[in-house]
This record gives structure tokens, C-alpha cells and sequence, in this order.
């Protein structure tokens, strides 16, 4: 059981799949999580079980990290119940699905941009009013979501997730440079295939024989990335994009 906190952090989308997997592993690497989901309560209880088991706090907090107000009263939930955080992990996203561009409607695009940036950007906002120095703060870590994908486009599949994860490395190098001077260092990961409940397993067969080291990743390769950003290990790391996609 760790005897030290290593402060509090946030992961968004932190249920199931890679989040769950950076739950669990903050917690028994000293964290307090509190743990974002939008519909699955029951599997968010699971995973605060999880964290609490490795001798954390945990709480969990339903929000749509795409409406302002749901992202506001998470934060503030969190100041209630946990303290002040110190490092948020934009995880949550959604694909879109596999559409051409031409098939696309303004309902699709924008329900993609809404959670993967929009969201990103709310949690950010809120995670700096409490993190950055400039705001009373005292430091802290930012860990966004981007993915291979905003490097190889996607075509034929999801050209708008793609895209919107394009936003992602965009916002990522900016803000770090924005609050390089506050306290705050923000990055990102971008993963390749990993190896998830949520992937598609004929497609995930498919792609095997044309990833370099002919297997997908898992989510523990991906929580492993996250948390080392977050540690004073990678203390002078900021505006990175760290590629968790085995060469491709």
C-alpha cells in the first residue's frame, strides 16, 4: 500500500479500455482518481474498487466532457471530495464510426469534435484554474489523447476522428507553451492498434501482418506511458506527442 499520495488525478473516459487501465495504475502508483464515465456506473464502481484495493481514494463522477456545465460541476466535485488535482488524463473519445467523408453528416462531425476537442479543451481549462501558478495553483500535468491515426488520415474509415486528433497534437503543443512558466507541463499520447474490448477484433486480425512488430499494443503499454508523463521522471517533457504504436 503506498504511504505517500502522489496527488489526484482525473481520467476522463476512465471506465473501461485504456482508462480503466490508467486508473488502476495511478492508483498503485500513489494516486487518487477520480474516475470519469458517461453511461457504464457500474463499471466505474468496479474500477474505483480497483483503486481502492491498491490503498487510494477513489471516487467516480458521470459527465459528458462535451457540455461545459457537466465539466464544471465534475471539477468542483472533485475540489469537494479529493482536494486540489494535480494531473488530468483527457482520455475520454469516441471514433465516429467508419464512414467516408462523403457520407458524413454535421450531426457526425460534431459529435466527434465535441468530445474529442471540445471536451479536451473544457478539461483543460478547468484543470489550469486549479493547476497553474498563475491561478494560485501549484503545478501540475496534463495528459491529452491523440492518436496515429491524426498522422495517417484514416481514409475510408474516419477521416473526422483523424482530424479531430490532428486538433489534439495542435492544442497540446500550444497550451504547453502557453503555461510553460505556470507549473504545468501538457503533452500527449498518441497510441497505434492497441489490443481493446473496444476494438474491432476481425479488424484488429486484419491489421496485424502490417504493423511492424506484427502485434497490437496493450492497454498496460499505453497506462505505462501516461503515468510517466505525469511523473517528475519526465519533468522537463512538455508539448510532446509520445507515439505508443510499436514503429508504425
Amino acid at each position: 500500500m503506498p504511504h505517500q499520495s502522489s496527488g489526484i488525478m482525473l481520467v476522463t473516459g476512465g471506465s473501461r479500455g485504456i482508462g480503466a487501465a490508467i486508473s488502476v495504475l495511478a492508483a498503485r502508483k500513489g494516486y487518487d482518481v477520480c474516475i470519469n464515465y458517461s453511461t457504464d456506473r457500474e463499471r466505474a464502481q468496479d474500477i474505483a474498487g480497483q483503486v481502492e484495493r491498491a490503498g487510494r481514494r477513489a471516487m467516480i463522477h458521470r459527465a459528458d466532457v462535451s457540455q461545459e456545465d457537466e465539466v464544471g460541476d465534475m471539477f468542483k466535485a472533485i475540489d469537494d471530495t479529493l482536494g486540489r488535482l494535480t494531473v488530468l488524463v483527457n482520455n475520454a473519445g469516441i471514433s465516429g464510426g467508419s464512414t467516408r467523408v462523403d457520407q458524413l453528416s454535421a450531426h457526425d462531425i460534431d459529435r466527434v469534435f465535441g468530445i474529442n476537442v471540445r471536451g479536451t479543451f473544457l478539461c483543460c481549462k478547468e484543470a489550469l484554474l486549479r493547476m497553474s501558478t498563475r491561478q494560485g495553483g501549484n503545478g501540475g500535468s496534463i495528459v491529452n489523447f491523440s492518436s496515429a491515426a491524426a498522422r495517417l488520415g484514416a481514409a475510408g474509415r474516419n477521416v473526422h476522428y483523424a482530424a479531430s486528433k490532428a486538433a489534439i497534437n495542435t492544442l497540446t503543443f500550444g497550451l504547453a507553451q502557453e503555461v510553460a512558466n505556470e507549473g504545468v507541463r501538457v503533452n500527449a499520447i498518441s497510441p497505434g492498434m492497441i489490443d481493446t474490448e473496444m476494438q474491432d477484433p476481425v479488424r484488429l486480425a486484419n491489421m496485424l501482418d502490417t504493423l511492424p512488430m506484427k502485434r497490437a499494443g496493450t492497454v498496460e503499454e499505453v497506462a505505462n506511458a501516461v503515468l510517466w508523463l505525469a511523473s517528475e521522471e519526465a519533468s522537463y517533457v512538455s508539448g510532446t506527442i509520445l507515439g505508443v504504436s510499436g514503429a508504425r
